[in-house]
């Protein structure tokens, strides 16, 4: 099945004490590429996020979004800088020794100190909410491909179609072709009877025709054509990752009907030229989107 590079995929789970939700969405690029965005203290997955996604999408740019929110997700901890406690209660001390207070020094007022407690948060990831995060990705990717998938189909019906019509247009151009040779020798012949007479050299006639014949020819071409669209056309069964193999074929198509364009020398061929190179842009720009 051909699967196109762009696409969508979502997936969130709700639990008691914490909120995952993954996003990403893909488009087209040369190789895989894969960008997160998520929160700091979950970078350490990053390489195990890219795994789960390469090992399904092979080509195209990802771009992938993950929000968590919740409980449990920091440690807290409380912090006593000794040293400024310290001298806060001999400064205290030294305070009710001069002046005579014969109050004691209550937690409450230890509390009120500045720069003496702190409160930190250490960021964790607890297991559970590790393998909840990698199954959302893995849904998501699930998703996502299915999406790629879809789109993939339609493609590949619309290139058949001008696969189709391409290869139509080469077996009208073949059943055509000789009649341009003898068109130009019935040409040549009228004029040459029109500037010597009835008597005409029928070898240097023949001659020149084999000369148009031998310039004119297509069959070559005509012959590259098909085997291509054949390569085109199994490649479109193969099921693999076939957007770079099908732009070449692509390229190669374009070069053999600019061939044939340049040594046509009627306007029928002209015109079936135009025709297929026409298809082959289309062609051409739905392959870029194949992965």
């Amino acid at each position: 099945m051909v699967k196109s590079m762009t696409g969508f995929g979502r997936a969130e789970t709700n639990a008691e004490t914490y909120r995952i939700l993954v996003e990403m969405k893909s488009v087209n690029h040369r190789f895989c590429e894969i960008n997160i965005r998520m929160p700091k203290q979950f970078l350490s997955l990053e390489d195990k996020i890219k795994r789960v996604i390469s090992s399904t999408i092979l080509r195209g740019r990802v771009e992938v979004f993950i929000t968590i929110e919740g409980q449990g997700l920091a440690e807290k901890q409380v912090n006593v800088d000794w040293s400024v406690l310290s001298g806060y209660m001999q400064s205290l001390q030294q305070v009710k020794d001069t002046y005579q207070i014969s109050s004691s020094i209550q937690i409450s007022d230890i509390l009120k100190l500045e720069n003496v407690f702190s409160v930190t948060e250490e960021e964790t990831i607890h297991h559970e909410l590790e393998d909840s995060l990698l199954e959302n990705v893995h849904t998501a990717t699930k998703q996502l491909v299915s999406m790629r998938s879809i789109e993939g189909e339609q493609l590949q019906k619309d290139i058949i179609e001008l696969v189709s019509h391409i290869e139509k247009t080469a077996i009208e151009l073949h059943s055509y072709a000789p009649m341009v040779v003898e068109a130009y020798r019935q040409r040549l012949e009228k004029r040459l009877k029109e500037y010597v007479g009835s008597v005409i050299d029928e070898q240097r006639l023949v001659t020149e025709a084999a000369i148009f014949s031998d310039k004119a020819d297509i069959n070559e071409e005509l012959k590259r054509i098909h085997s291509h669209i054949a390569q085109f056309t199994l490649s479109l069964k193969s099921g693999e990752a076939i957007g770079r193999k099908l732009d070449f074929l692509v390229q190669e198509l374009n070069r053999e009907v600019n061939t044939i364009g340049s040594k046509a020398n009627d306007a029928k061929i002209a015109n079936l030229v135009v025709e297929m190179k026409a298809c082959i842009e289309k062609i051409k720009e739905q392959v870029q989107n194949i992965e």
